[in-house]
């Protein structure tokens, strides 16, 4: 199912031009507009999912096969020294466009991206409390 005003189901249609690094039936894999380093790219499903919570598992397994061969692949091509998959669901999570995707995130040393900070630790009883509240 496609979602007619979904700007992430018209570049997966070939409706608007990408820079297209793989596709198939499924998935179409794009470099990103506003890299956040080289070779930043995205993998989007063809079929319209909001977010992590719509998709199928079939479908989330499909991305992450996908991820791992394009990340292998941009590792050794762009001679990336690590690797970040990201993938945000809803808007406190940082998901500015509303069509489930992966980010594929080529890492190099000095390449200036901070994706992670500092937490503070959390104490034993915190973490029980969390525990007990998802497995309840």
């Amino acid at each position: 199912m496609k979602k007619e005003d979904c700007i992430f189901c018209k570049i997966a249609a070939g409706e608007i031009p990408s820079k297209t690094l793989y596709e198939d039936e499924q998935f179409r894999v794009i470099l990103d507009l506003a890299p956040a380093t080289k070779g930043h790219a995205l993998v989007i499903p063809k079929e319209h999912y909001a977010n992590l919570y719509e998709i199928p598992q079939e479908t989330a397994a499909g991305v992450m096969k996908l991820a791992k061969t394009m990340a292998e692949k941009m590792t050794e091509k762009l001679g990336a020294v690590g690797f970040n998959l990201l993938q945000n669901n809803g808007e406190a999570a940082g998901q500015s466009v509303m069509h489930f995707h992966m980010h594929l995130i080529p890492r190099y040393h000095g390449d200036g991206q901070q994706l992670f900070h500092e937490q503070p630790t959390a104490s034993q009883d915190e973490l029980e409390e969390i525990k007990r509240q998802i497995t309840e």
